[in-house]
């Protein structure tokens, strides 16, 4: 592990690969304490998450960390504090308020072409785009909030405040944020612009609270509204929620996004598909969230995105009693560390795993397999009780989006293929440049 340690800190993707290799579907790692145990099966996998996920939970250093910005909010919460939370939160994504989401897709993406018309065929950094987009949408969808102004500052304050968050998971002994270092300034500036924008949210709503006989809007609303028991959520709560989904909400759609043009760049033919499939309901003044039935193909290409760069590329959790895992015996307070970036190329599941093949997630009449999304082998978003509660909202949305863009742009690649780079979503490195010409939709 000492040997390991400087190809872990700079490219931990080609390490988590070379102990699949080398070591098979479970690795236990040389720490003493806490017992590390690398898991690639799929079954397994499920194991953890899903059959006996009771038996786990999420108080790691990866969530931990991660807490040092969102605090306990639902992502980072262990079991008995997240189990209320996510009851509170869950009517936010029911079916019915996903209806609203095209409509913002729409507007965003409109002012994201209009800014792109304005420098047409200009270089322009895809990835960039996308994060300032991905923030708009979930500022209007859960909190009412046009973000459209502030999204530069605040997708600059999220990458940095998880750069420093993935640092200081790597190196647990680094001082604590009270300690005035560099990366502790850093990481204190972004958590204050993420503040400010609770601060704002908040203030906002003030001015137009709920009737007394009024239903919810949004999270905010719900966030703000009495519990069952007539209590209302402390402030420093809400603002842990806002924040967590401000970071999560955004985060993972930009990342399957960025590397949705850059997969599709590479294979034009599937890009050729994709537009031909959407241009019609562009052209009919779409997409609408009833377009989503016809729009598979567009579907299945985010489903192999999310394959080759699932946002979540490691899951971590520590048991709470003793198991056995592929027929090896892992003690309570044992760290697992769950990949779906293996999980998702495991050639027990997946063929040619490698590969860009959005096909394999449509069955012969050209409908998306439910079986294959919902099967052991694909977890983008985790799986069993804590699966992300923002899924089908995360899926709704970065579905709408290529759909809406796709038929109207032209994309050149400029420079090399980027390097993936695992953060606490996986990033392209250097960003996507890419050379964008703005095509006029009859």
């Amino acid at each position: 592990m000492v040997r390991s340690i400087r190809e872990i800190r700079r490219d931990p993707l080609s390490f988590l690969n070379r102990m699949y290799a080398q070591f098979g579907d479970v690795v236990q790692f040389p720490i003493p304490d806490p017992p590390t145990y690398l898991v690639s099966d799929p079954e397994i996998a499920r194991r953890i998450l899903v059959t006996n996920a009771r038996a786990y939970g999420k108080r790691t250093i990866q969530y931990t960390t991660l807490s040092l910005v969102t605090g306990e909010g639902l992502l980072t919460a262990d079991t008995d504090v997240w189990r209320g939370q996510r009851r509170r939160l869950q009517p936010a994504f029911h079916h019915s308020t996903l209806e609203f989401i095209a409509d913002h897709v729409r507007t965003s993406s409109d002012r994201l072409l209009a800014r792109w018309s304005a420098v047409d065929g200009a270089i322009v950094d895809v990835d960039e785009a996308m994060m300032h987009l991905a923030l708009e949408v979930v500022g209007k969808s859960l909190f009412g909030a046009d973000l459209a102004g502030d999204a530069a500052r605040l997708a600059q304050a999220t990458v940095e405040a998880l750069d420093v968050v993935v640092k200081k998971a790597r190196s647990p002994l680094s001082p604590p944020l009270r300690v005035p270092t560099p990366a502790n300034i850093a990481l204190r500036k972004a958590i204050a612009d993420l503040d400010s924008a609770v601060d704002a949210m908040l203030a906002d709503r003030a001015k137009r609270p709920l009737a007394r006989d009024e239903s919810p809007r949004d999270m905010l609303d719900l966030l703000l509204a009495r519990d069952d028991d007539g209590r209302v959520m402390p402030r420093d709560e809400i603002r842990n929620q806002v924040i967590t989904f401000i970071v999560a909400g955004h985060e993972t759609v930009a990342s399957a996004l960025t590397w949705a043009w850059q997969l599709l760049v590479a294979h034009p033919d599937s890009w050729n598909r994709l537009r031909a499939e959407a241009l019609p309901i562009v052209e009919g003044g779409g997409p609408h969230f009833t377009d989503l039935g016809a729009l598979p193909y567009t579907a299945a290409v985010i489903d192999e995105v999310l394959r080759l760069y699932p946002p979540a590329w490691l899951i971590t959790r520590r048991s709470h009693e003793d198991d056995v895992l592929g027929g090896i015996e892992v003690k309570a307070g044992s760290l697992l560390i769950v990949s779906p970036w293996l999980v998702h190329r495991h050639t027990s599941i997946w063929d040619r795993p490698h590969q860009f093949i959005p096909e394999r997630f449509l069955d012969q009449d050209g409908q998306r397999r439910r079986d294959v999304i919902n099967g052991s082998g694909y977890i983008p978003f985790g799986a069993g009780p804590r699966l992300c509660i923002g899924r089908d909202m995360a899926l709704v949305e970065a579905i709408l989006v290529l759909a809406s863009i796709a038929p109207r742009v032209d994309m050149t690649r400029v420079g090399a293929t980027p390097a993936a780079m695992p953060m606490v979503t996986i990033r392209p490195q250097g960003g996507l440049p890419m050379r964008v010409t703005v095509k006029p939709v009859p």
